[in-house]
């Protein structure tokens, strides 16, 4: 009857949770500037009886929504950050309006069943590890449950991200007339050049678990003059710490040859601390296969399965310290791709509302299963 009730609840909440993820869509906000989100999220939760506390441990856009005093607490966590140019490519506006769902679906049953639920605005995902820092001051501490699921082209039950560090690189060198005086200037640029020459031939040594990418952000200022100062953000991915740890060192090499080779100085600045591997808590993605599947979701196999589900989360970092599960949902985008504007387009919409609601009823069903 739990089951019933809950998916029920949510059945009777679609038309709000839907605008929710709609009016996300429509306004996208990027890491650390989600004021609308938190608000709009913040509010929907307090109109449904949650405590909600705004500004969350200092984070002008985090929020922490509670409700029931139950001895088994449940966190479920609402990512709705979008990525700069390409706004909700990433579907989080559907990863908080399910969050959300799943939050309303379980409160009428918190006191029978002895649960205490927590939603928590978890702002910056998209680079700013957010979680990282919640985790820090003191955020999940204690949970019994951590949980959220993530819109993807297909299905997959368990994630497997990769770790990651994020990276701001900054070259100094000397600036004059390209054409008149350039034995006089120090070029920046070209210490990016000599550097992503380097990362490109060690790809070939480099475990077939690791990526490293990045952007250049400034690259100068005018044809006709040195580039005195040039800026990139860089990734570098691998299975785990542990091994992101041996293969960190070897790409920094990179950029100190950029900067020797043309006489800039180097600056390496962390975004974020390093987001984590994902360790998924086998029973309660047990019984979110079962009750997925009881919805009438099909997971996906083979290649389509094994790409998705390596990206990146700072939701790692809180497997490692609660029990968690982080599932993906799909919402027939292929051959749309996260991080596509094309996939953006695949957020909203019946397939992905169909996502929304599934994945609100199946992340509560799993509450409900591991908490009995």
């Amino acid at each position: 009857m739990s089951k019933a009730a809950a998916a029920a609840t949510v059945a009777g909440a679609a038309h709000s949770l839907i605008s929710l993820s709609e009016r996300l869509h429509a306004h996208p906000e990027t890491a650390w500037e989600e004021h609308r989100a938190a608000d709009w999220v913040g509010a929907l939760l307090a109109e449904a009886g949650f405590t909600v506390t705004a500004n969350y441990l200092g984070f002008p856009t985090a929020l922490l929504a509670t409700y029931g005093s139950g001895p088994f607490r449940v966190g479920i966590c609402a990512e709705y950050d979008a990525l700069p140019g390409l706004g909700h490519a990433c579907g989080h506006n559907l990863i908080a309006a399910s969050s959300v769902g799943a939050a309303l679906a379980l409160a009428p049953l918190a006191d029978e069943l002895g649960l205490t639920v927590e939603v928590y605005g978890t702002p910056a995902e998209e680079g700013g590890g957010g979680k990282i820092e919640l985790l820090k001051r003191g955020a999940f501490a204690g949970l019994d449950l951590a949980m959220m699921a993530h819109p993807a082209p297909v299905d997959v039950a368990e994630a497997e991200p990769f770790a990651v560090t994020h990276s701001h690189v900054t070259y100094r060198g000397k600036a004059a007339h390209a054409a008149a005086y350039p034995e006089h200037g120090v070029n920046a640029a070209d210490a990016f050049t000599v550097a992503q020459v380097a990362i490109g031939l060690l790809r070939q040594q480099l475990p077939a678990s690791v990526r490293v990418h990045g952007v250049l952000t400034r690259g100068g200022e005018a044809p006709n003059a040195i580039p005195e100062q040039t800026e990139g953000r860089w990734y570098v991915r691998a299975a785990t710490l542990a091994e992101l740890a041996t293969v960190e060192p070897r790409v920094r090499r990179c950029f100190e040859a950029g900067a020797l080779a043309t006489g800039c100085t180097l600056t390496v600045e962390p975004e974020s601390e390093p987001y984590s591997e994902f360790r998924a808590d086998a029973r309660a993605l047990g019984f979110y296969r079962a009750n997925a599947v009881a919805l009438g979701r099909r997971f996906a196999d083979g290649s389509d399965a094994a790409r998705m589900n390596r990206a990146s989360t700072d939701m790692g970092n809180v497997s490692l310290v609660v029990p968690a599960i982080h599932p993906y949902v799909g919402i027939g985008s292929l051959p749309a791709l996260n991080h596509q504007r094309e996939f953006a387009a695949h957020c909203v919409g019946g397939p992905a509302e169909k996502a929304l609601l599934d994945a609100a009823v199946a992340l509560a069903w799993t509450a409900l299963d591991t908490a009995g």
